[in-house]
């Protein structure tokens, strides 16, 4: 008879170390977007739309002074166990000069975001969002709703979740914590663009195909992840680049699709090219204040994430994986630009300069350079304010007989006579998109560009070339706009752009006016870029 005996191992837990301090911007904002739930289920109908606002803007603003007044001052790593050797700490979250820049220009953007999405334009709650997300369009639930004056308060809390997801996207150290940013910043997307008060089909299609993509986007960032895993035996990106660096022989097919499927689910977040087919159909049916912040928040998330993976995880392999990224930063400028010139809705006409952009911003990416990184964050700071704000205007311009956003083209013929100030806010936030000289975006272009040049090689110079190919196309789509505003005879009563209140009146002036300030005067924000440039290994 044989005895067969089983030696159980214990296993040893070892707790994380972490910095309070270090994490307090975001456990401010997703204890406020908790609080708002409450505030949805509990407040008085009348109440809810001015609580939530409230406390979105002081929670945007404390995570925003706790950043900036205690978090600089507590940067490494946090969440953070020691490394096999015990000679260093892996962090989930990494608080580095990118990640506060990074994380402020996500608060600053999400607080105009804010103000936009607040306004209601005589209504009892936000123009923009449906009284209630989950009755069928044109349903007698749905004309139920609006007769009570019902609400959808929850975009708030919505909005402040995707917030938080952000700001821990930015300061991943890990690629397991990497992806629960990103669902966390994804899913209350998904959501925010279904709920628009018009055009309710266009805008649930919307939803769907967003959540479809973004889902099988997610998963090849998963794959990805357990790839490299199994490359490096670690999720940490100071590990993978260790790994890297010391070589792994007999793992080696391994790395290279482990990146690229990793920066598939980052470059689906950007709209680059072929990710893209989602964002003019979302930029579209999303309520428009919505499509304004993800724009400009998602896109800044997601090239922060696509920084740190590429200059501390992969920075090592980038000659046997990079050029696949040029080739699809070439392919993005070319495709945004020269479809903007085909469309004939404003907001798919944006949509489109996004993508072109996510190509511009590519090519300072590519540079591998700390000059690369500073230009990078520059530029999307800059075009984020430049976003929201024509956005915003695009909200405000409105069809007479329907009361619904006037987005076709055509009905913005002679808009620069009846509405001088929204039509000359527009047609300078137009040239910023351009690039023109005075404005945040020739700055933004110039940084990018040179970083390429300077530091890419030739493949850098040859996406600079391209790109400023690709901005003289858009330059035509741009000014098409211009011409349509000031130079083409209106239609009889056909669009008015409606008076906000004064909060959005602020943040589309503000955001005007920090793009002439940061194309005529942008040193404070370049040298914080530049300061802020260099990431936590």
């Amino acid at each position: 008879m044989t005895t067969v005996s089983t030696v159980v191992m214990a296993d040893t837990f070892t707790s994380a170390s972490i910095s309070y301090s270090a994490l307090m911007p975001m456990l401010i904002v997703f204890v406020v977007a908790l609080a708002e739930v409450l505030v949805a289920g509990f407040a008085t109908r009348e109440s809810r739309h001015a609580l939530q606002v409230g406390l979105s803007l002081i929670g945007l603003l404390g995570a925003l002074a706790a950043l900036l007044l205690g978090a600089r001052f507590h940067q490494g790593v946090t969440a953070s166990v020691a490394d096999a050797a015990g000679s260093r700490q892996l962090g989930a979250v990494v608080v580095d000069g990118p990640t506060i820049f990074l994380q402020a220009g996500v608060l600053v953007l999400a607080l105009l975001a804010v103000l936009i999405m607040s306004e209601r334009l005589g209504g009892i709650g936000a123009d923009a969002f449906t009284p209630m997300g989950a009755a069928n369009p044109g349903s007698v639930q749905e004309r139920a709703a609006q007769r009570a004056g019902l609400t959808t308060s929850e975009a708030f809390p919505l909005m402040m979740l995707a917030v938080g997801g952000m700001m821990l996207f930015v300061a991943a150290g890990d690629l397991l914590t990497l992806f629960v940013g990103l669902e966390v910043l994804s899913l209350p997307l998904y959501i925010l663009t279904g709920l628009a008060r018009r055009r309710r089909l266009l805008s649930q299609e919307a939803a769907l195909k967003y959540f479809l993509l973004g889902a099988f986007s997610s998963a090849f960032l998963l794959f990805g992840a357990a790839l490299l895993y199994g490359y490096a035996g670690s999720v940490y990106l100071s590990e993978i680049a260790s790994a890297i660096s010391a070589g792994q022989p007999d793992r080696e097919a391994l790395l290279v699709p482990g990146v690229l499927l990793v920066l598939v689910g980052l470059l689906f977040k950007v709209g680059a090219v072929p990710f893209h087919s989602w964002t003019p159909d979302v930029y579209q049916g999303a309520p428009t204040p919505v499509t304004g912040f993800m724009a400009a928040c998602t896109k800044l998330a997601a090239f922060g994430a696509m920084l740190r993976v590429v200059y501390v995880g992969a920075a090592g392999d980038r000659w046997n994986w990079s050029i696949v990224v040029v080739v699809i930063a070439a392919l993005t400028m070319i495709v945004g630009a020269v479809m903007s010139v085909t469309q004939t809705d404003v907001k798919r006409l944006l949509a489109y300069s996004s993508i072109a952009h996510a190509g511009f911003i590519l090519t300072g990416v590519l540079a591998f350079d700390v000059t690369g990184v500073s230009a990078v964050m520059f530029y999307l700071v800059t075009y984020g304010l430049t976003t929201i704000a024509a956005f915003g205007i695009v909200y405000l311009v409105r069809d007479v007989q329907s009361g619904s956003e006037a987005t076709h083209l055509s009905q913005w013929a002679g808009l620069g006579r009846k509405h001088p100030v929204a039509a000359a806010t527009f047609a300078f936030l137009m040239l910023a998109f351009a690039g023109i000289p005075l404005t945040s975006g020739f700055v933004a272009k110039l940084g990018a560009f040179g970083a390429a040049v300077g530091h890419g090689g030739a493949s850098g110079a040859v996406l600079a070339v391209i790109g400023v190919l690709s901005s003289a196309i858009t330059v035509f789509v741009y000014v098409r706009i211009i011409v349509m505003m000031y130079f083409t005879e209106p239609a009889e009563n056909a669009v008015e752009v409606v008076s906000p209140s004064i909060l959005a009146k602020v943040a589309i002036g503000f955001c005007a006016v920090l793009t002439l300030a940061l194309g005529i005067a942008p040193k404070l924000l370049l040298d914080w870029a530049a300061n802020a440039s260099l990431f936590l290994s």
